[in-house]
């Protein structure tokens, strides 16, 4: 069956180690592609069978298994994987004890509270107590607690896709949904009111996994790649006396590395800095003296 997942993964004995750590990984949707970057930048490679829904990791014992990312929390939270890449929208919808392991710095998106532009919604006080349509009951309720009066709640019903027309087929007041470039919201003649959560892809584990070796072996190898998209290496020269000034453009990620040049007077520093920085942190070290000042790409990296 096409995008089958191999259940007898998640049916090992109690009292016996699971053979691999597994690693459910969002398998469509707007994490999936990012998270796959991830993956191949921390060199988990595997083949994933067609039609299939699992790959073995080669060097590794790691199993991947691509489920919903909507799923992922509740996997890793009863301890049926050790652990996943979700949404920290899914983590708290699915109400679940797990570790944040890392937060990933893509997928980033806002949970809001929305309603027809025409309304004269300005708030959550203004909604309460009327009709909401939302893919997060959960957080939608926990948001609309703090606003109902005792004896008019709000009503909240879940739909599990194309929230956003709710409104304009007379289904809902306000809707709570997702909100990433905002093209739909306004496609759909809605406009935010308000933020009931920022979110953004996030890795987390179960605190039952019986690998936490592999784990935190994971997680150092996703830090070690992420370090190297964000940040490059920076050489340059500079006299002692302009050091100070230097060092202060350059202080790197914990700080920079500064080495005595043949010359008494001199001194080779390297630093990283962020990549998007990059261009000015160059310039403003000429202007501050340095000189020979060279730019790194990092392949890899280990903190």
């Amino acid at each position: 069956m096409e995008g089958a997942v191999d259940t007898h993964l998640f049916a090992f004995d109690s009292e016996k180690e699971r053979p691999n750590a597994i690693f459910a990984i969002p398998k469509k949707g707007r994490l999936f592609e990012k998270a796959m970057k991830l993956l191949e930048g921390a060199g988990l490679e595997h083949h994933r069978p067609p039609r299939l829904d699992v790959a073995h990791c080669t060097g590794l014992p790691v199993t991947l298994v691509f489920l919903p990312a909507a799923d992922i929390a509740s996997y890793v939270g009863e301890g049926n994987v050790d652990l996943g890449i979700t949404g920290i929208d899914v983590v708290e919808e699915s109400n679940v004890d797990v570790t944040r392991v890392l937060d990933l710095g893509f997928g980033g998106c806002k949970l809001c509270l929305q309603a027809p532009v025409a309304s004269a919604y300005k708030g959550g006080a203004d909604v309460a107590g009327k009709r909401i349509v939302t893919s997060f009951p959960n957080l939608a309720r926990k948001y609309f607690d703090k606003f109902d009066t005792p004896g008019k709640p709000t009503s909240i019903k879940y739909v599990s896709g194309s929230v956003e027309a709710a409104c304009g087929l007379g289904l809902a007041d306000a809707v709570v949904d997702l909100v990433e470039t905002g093209t739909t919201m306004m496609a759909a003649g809605l406009h935010a009111v308000d933020t009931v959560l920022e979110t953004e892809a996030i890795l987390i584990s179960s605190k039952t996994s019986s690998h936490p070796d592999i784990v935190e072996l994971i997680k150092t190898r996703i830090t070690g790649y992420m370090t190297t998209t964000s940040y490059m290496l920076i050489s340059y020269n500079c006299n002692r006396e302009d050091l100070s000034s230097c060092l202060k453009i350059t202080p790197g990620k914990r700080s920079p590395t500064v080495s005595q040049l043949d010359n008494n007077d001199g001194v080779a520093v390297q630093a990283l800095v962020k990549k998007k920085e990059s261009s000015r942190v160059m310039d403003e070290l000429q202007r501050a003296g340095a000189t020979d000042i060279l730019l790194f790409s990092i392949s890899n990296s280990r903190m």
